[in-house]
């Protein structure tokens, strides 16, 4: 069993679906690209909304901006072993109460399966089967 590092709370989330600063697909600090990341936009579309609002709100989007490239952490090379493990935490972090209903309909689903394997391996007829396969050896 694995030990928890002394510098991690226990309370820390797994969850590595975080925002990040994305300088990979990043234009000026990466900043943009993370937010897109974090929503499961395109970078466009986070790029266009801060032009836009570079018309209304300039100053107060320069220091966030700044702020941001700042206090966001770098997106780290390998956040996710695969794609699948990417939607999963991604779907936790936007629609954790879809997630849970379908935790919970996958362990119904693999209950049903247990009942009528335990069901077969009671039978009469796993007995039978039994019988006769021991009797082709």
């Amino acid at each position: 069993m694995d030990r928890p590092s002394p510098h991690h709370s226990p309370y820390e989330s797994p969850n590595p679906h975080r925002l990040y600063r994305n300088k990979e697909r990043g234009m000026l600090g990466g900043v943009c690209a993370g937010v897109a990341d974090y929503f499961g936009v395109r970078p466009a579309v986070i790029r266009l909304a801060v032009f836009i609002g570079m018309f209304f709100f300039a100053f107060p989007l320069i220091v966030a901006y700044v702020i941001a490239v700042i206090a966001l952490p770098v997106r780290p090379p390998q956040l996710y072993r695969n794609p699948e493990e990417e939607a999963f935490w991604r779907a936790v972090s936007t629609k954790p109460d879809r997630t849970l209903a379908g935790l919970t309909q996958r362990f119904r689903d693999f209950e049903k399966r247990i009942t009528g394997a335990e069901a077969y391996v009671a039978s009469k007829e796993f007995e039978l089967n039994r019988a006769i396969r021991d009797l082709d050896r």
